[in-house]
């Protein structure tokens, strides 16, 4: 069982419902629309927003597998768009909690923000937390992403992947796969490389990958808090529980199994990334590996790249560091696509 969420102040039946079973998308989509009023009411700088007038949008698709998708989309309300930033979320993550916060203050600074929950995440359809394929998410993002940009009020402005944490592995693989459709991507702690410390012993992973061909939807896999890692701000990382969709149990093998993979295969072909990159990581991060998005700047054939190592910041630079520095890491990211937005309009 996933840990019980405890919030004060709520009364026992959204206690009951927020601790219910999420396997299952309508079980996710009661959660959020009942907990959602709640969530944006937390003492936290991404939703300290005024009623900037931003056009927003919800959608439910079924793509081409035949899975229903939800996405989301923040836009300025009277101005052009500089440019469009389709979002990949991380593995602990949705489109719907702190990154509405952050969407809104990206679309309040001139752009066209896109996100969506994977397969299995969030208020997507399929089983929570499984991967069975990461391919498959990569190209389920690929897919919904195309038809955005296939908007004619898009033909000439640029396009931008802005990938956190797992989300990063999913935009690197995205450009991997397209490598000439993006005009850039901001990675924030991107997943290149597992944390030594969150893989199991040599003997365990084999164990549990020689067991995923059996199990793959088993949750066996030992975890550690991730919440208590990534987040460095203790009153931040009180409010992590909010995200009340968000995958919390223990990774289920066959997920575990992508992952692992899938962080080999990037850090085999980091000279192959070609597309303008700003990667923000915490030196202080034990969740995904520092060093390796040193090594992304380093071997990445890409003419226009930049790394910013943060001094004792943990995994969530967004979500979980003192509000100076979320507000610092916000403002360079803006002013990054700045430069390269006004140098294509």
């Amino acid at each position: 069982m996933a840990p019980r969420i405890e919030i004060d102040g709520i009364d026992k039946e959204l206690s009951r419902i927020i601790n219910s079973k999420l396997d299952h998308v309508s079980a996710r989509r009661r959660s959020r629309e009942a907990f959602k009023d709640v969530q944006l009411g937390i003492d936290h700088c991404l939703f300290k927003f005024k009623d900037d007038g931003l056009k927003t949008k919800e959608l439910y698709e079924v793509n081409s597998r035949g899975i229903e998708i939800f996405s989301k989309s923040w836009l300025p309300q009277t101005s052009p768009v500089k440019a469009i930033i389709c979002f990949c979320h991380g593995y602990g993550d949705t489109c719907t909690f702190f990154f509405e916060g952050i969407a809104r203050k990206l679309a309040s600074s001139g752009y066209g923000v896109y996100a969506m929950d994977y397969p299995g995440f969030g208020l997507s359809e399929g089983l929570h937390g499984y991967i069975s394929s990461f391919d498959g998410i990569v190209d389920d993002v690929i897919e919904h992403y195309s038809k955005v940009k296939e908007n004619i009020e898009y033909q000439n402005v640029p396009s931008f992947l802005f990938g956190q944490s797992m989300g990063g592995a999913v935009a690197l693989k995205v450009h991997l796969k397209q490598p000439n459709a993006w005009n850039g991507a901001v990675l924030v702690a991107p997943m290149c490389k597992i944390a030594e410390d969150m893989v199991p012993p040599l003997l365990v992973k084999q164990f549990l990958i020689a067991v995923a061909n059996v199990l793959p939807k088993s949750k066996l896999v030992p975890e550690k808090d991730i919440g208590e890692m990534a987040f460095r701000d203790l009153e931040k990382r009180k409010l992590a529980k909010y995200n009340v969709i968000a995958y919390r149990d223990k990774p289920r093998l066959g997920t575990a199994v992508e992952l692992l993979k899938t962080t080999e295969e990037i850090e085999r072909r980091l000279e192959e990334v070609s597309l303008p990159i700003l990667i923000l990581h915490g030196e202080g991060d034990i969740v995904t590996d520092p060093s390796v998005s040193k090594a992304l700047y380093e071997k990445a054939k890409s003419s226009d790249k930049k790394l910013h190592l943060i001094t004792n910041a943990s995994h969530s630079l967004l979500e979980g560091e003192p509000d100076d520095n979320i507000l610092e890491v916000f403002n360079e990211i803006i002013r990054w696509l700045d430069e390269r937005s006004i140098k294509k309009t």
